[in-house]
């Protein structure tokens, strides 16, 4: 199950896991949310445009920029990921750990330098960050056909 929150402005948080009873979205940024998530389920997107809240500092709206640029089916190390961004790779790990919005803002493709997956504090953690990366690998094999 995926939660969404958000007002009539902007998402608020995306939570993966749980149960409940489905409920329709109520604000347009949330619908939008739901029908751009059903839609990269479905394979047909790769990219969000949603309106986010914003991160607590800059710094951290420049580290969850830098996570969004990386492509669908593609990852990164948390290290290669700080260099483009400027930062340590321990920013980059806690920006991937305190990421309100997943797969949104794809923390799930920064991996450590060994190509491990590492951490994931989405869902079922590092079961679902694996699940999301082959399902991005397949979608992104299917786009290339």
């Amino acid at each position: 199950m995926i939660t969404i929150s958000g007002d009539d402005r902007e998402l608020h948080a995306i939570t993966l896991g749980g149960e409940g009873e489905i409920v329709a979205g109520t604000t347009a940024p949330v619908r939008a949310a739901a029908e751009q998530l059903t839609a990269w389920f479905a394979g047909a997107l790769t990219t969000f445009e949603l309106a986010l809240s914003a991160a607590a500092s800059g710094r951290g709206e420049a580290l969850r920029t830098a996570m969004v640029a990386i492509p669908y089916g593609d990852t990164l190390s948390y290290g290669a990921l700080a260099r483009r961004a400027g930062s340590s790779a321990r920013a980059i790990g806690q920006a991937c750990a305190r990421n309100p919005f997943p797969i949104v803002v794809p923390c799930h493709r920064v991996l450590n330098a060994s190509g491990s997956l590492g951490a994931y504090s989405a869902g079922e953690g590092p079961m679902t960050k694996q699940w999301l990366l082959a399902f991005e690998r397949r979608g992104r094999r299917d786009l290339l056909l």
